[in-house]
């Protein structure tokens, strides 16, 4: 008898850690499935930003090449060429502050002939090349000279010049003013997207830059502009900026 008491025991006191082992495992699912359902939701928008802009400077570089039988000759014909080149730009309004020679070079002068039908490079002579760099803010006079230096090459003089370079300066403060407007643009876009939904635009839970444009008028970034296009073509253009920002949703 009493061993059939101490087993009807020990059957009651199991099926209270049962229960018990069960309240607990509903409680910590419940709590797991609180967790879940209260889980935040975001909402993930680009927003953009820009604004007409002005280059306020300018870069252009004119090189000096020709060709003699001697490097002596090259040097001296060099010389010549660039106090041609000198006066050009004197000429042009551009004053001699504004504009720096870098060293001379010389190399030797190679010409293709043919030895029975075989295409073979000898040397004739010698190169010399010389470049002079002009920087100013005087943008009308950089584009004036770079149409006029046409009539100085077609009097046979050996200048040529790359296409100018029109310059903006403070470019962090104006990518800096179009990140903010672009925050603002990005909130207002998830706004309109959720407000059909009852909810609202919560709090800022990420936010990341994309690339920053400065592009002509009505110029189109293109498909290879990651990490941003700098068009140096033009005096007047339009900086941009993208970004990419995650909102909760209340």
């Amino acid at each position: 008898m009493n061993e059939q008491n101490n087993l009807f025991k020990g059957l009651a006191a199991l099926g209270i850690l049962l229960a018990i082992g069960m309240s607990a495992s509903a409680f910590i699912l419940g709590v797991q499935g609180k967790r879940a359902m209260s889980g935040q939701q975001t909402i993930t928008v680009k927003g953009l930003a820009e604004k007409p802009i002005k280059a306020d400077s300018a870069e252009w570089v004119l090189t000096i090449g020709v060709a003699q039988p001697t490097q002596a000759d090259a040097l001296e014909t060099l010389a010549i060429e660039r106090k041609v080149v000198e006066e050009f730009l004197l000429k042009q309004g551009l004053a001699a502050t504004t504009w720096s020679a870098d060293v001379e070079t010389l190399s030797p002068h190679y010409e293709e002939i043919f030895v029975k039908d075989q295409p073979r490079q000898v040397q004739n002579g010698f190169d010399a090349y010389q470049s002079i760099r002009v920087a100013t803010k005087e943008l009308n006079k950089i584009t004036s000279a770079n149409k006029a230096l046409l009539q100085l090459r077609s009097e046979n003089h050996p200048v040529s010049a790359s296409a100018p370079s029109y310059l903006v300066s403070d470019l962090e403060n104006i990518k800096m003013s179009l990140i903010a407007d672009a925050t603002k643009n990005a909130r207002s876009r998830a706004t309109e997207f959720v407000k059909q939904d009852g909810v609202k635009v919560g709090v800022m839970k990420s936010a990341s830059q994309g690339a920053f444009y400065i592009l002509p008028v009505g110029g189109d970034a293109g498909d290879d502009s990651y990490g941003g296009v700098y068009d140096k073509s033009t005096i007047a253009k339009t900086a941009r900026v993208v970004v990419t920002i995650v909102y909760n949703i209340e």
